[in-house]
């Protein structure tokens, strides 16, 4: 009985432990005082918790063709925004707005807005929305 209790309470641990490490601290990642936007193709768009992924193709600074990671939302919020699965596809034109990765040559970027001009179709952070 004492072991199957230590084993219960060790996988609890383990799991809380495994859920904290997913998500990490957006100020420890990103620099929220600052905002740079990007214009570029998705190559991929992963509708995931706990944040979605696009992968961008977009310039840099030096005009180079990169290959952007940008985080979005997670699942929950971007259905609440009316976002899906399916709302944007590869090939489709962004210009993202957001806050830049610390270390700028990883190309990350936090999503505050995206756009996407052939529709006019438009997304932007809303803090009093989070649920």
């Amino acid at each position: 009985m004492k072991r199957s209790l230590a084993l219960l309470l060790v996988a609890g641990a383990f799991l809380c432990g495994a859920q904290a490490y997913a998500h990490h601290s957006f100020s420890a990642t990103y620099v929220e005082d600052r905002q740079t936007s990007i214009e570029g193709d998705v190559v991929q768009f992963v509708y995931r918790n706990p944040h979605a992924l696009l992968q961008i193709i977009a310039p840099d600074a030096s005009h180079q063709m990169q290959r952007w990671t940008v985080e979005w939302e997670g699942r929950g919020k971007l259905d609440h925004d009316g976002v899906t699965g399916m709302t944007l596809k590869a090939g489709d034109r962004v210009v993202i707005t957001g806050n830049p990765g610390r270390n700028a040559t990883d190309h990350w970027l936090r999503a505050q807005t995206i756009v996407r001009p052939k529709d006019g179709w438009k997304w932007a952070f809303s803090p009093a929305s989070m649920r």
